[in-house]
């Protein structure tokens, strides 16, 4: 397949299609310049569509939405990343989190002298006739 044609000699075509005499058809033209009937159609319709007397997307359109998309591509592997990292900071934070987490409760409660615990250490302990007076 052959590669796209130069940008001026797609315009010359253009310029010459448009105006065209009555009875001389697309086909001929096409046919004069060595390309194909439906290239010179597509030609023609873009031009429509780029001076707005046809509906569709312009050649500005077509890059911005192009360049949006890679935005678009960008952002969406950045977020990733980001959610991955995350993912992996908070579960190292788990395991490096506080130690009160992987201590039962009624341990902590001994380890504070908290006598809702009923095991209670130290002076408070001992019953008060035999705590010493000083």
């Amino acid at each position: 397949m052959p590669g796209p044609y130069p940008k001026e000699f797609g315009e010359d075509v253009v310029a010459v299609a448009r105006p065209r005499e009555s009875g001389v058809t697309i086909k001929q033209i096409a046919t004069d310049f060595g390309i194909s009937e439906a290239t010179l159609q597509n030609w023609l319709r873009q031009v429509d569509v780029e001076d707005g007397n046809r509906p569709g997307q312009t050649a500005a359109d077509a890059a911005e939405a192009r360049e949006l998309k890679k935005r678009i591509r960008l952002l969406e592997q950045e977020n990733e990343v980001l959610r991955r990292a995350a993912a992996y900071l908070s579960q190292a934070n788990l395991k490096l989190g506080a130690p009160q987490n992987d201590i039962p409760a009624r341990c902590r409660a001994r380890r504070r002298g908290d006598p809702r615990d009923g095991v209670v250490s130290g002076p408070q302990a001992r019953p008060p006739a035999l705590l010493q007076v000083a």
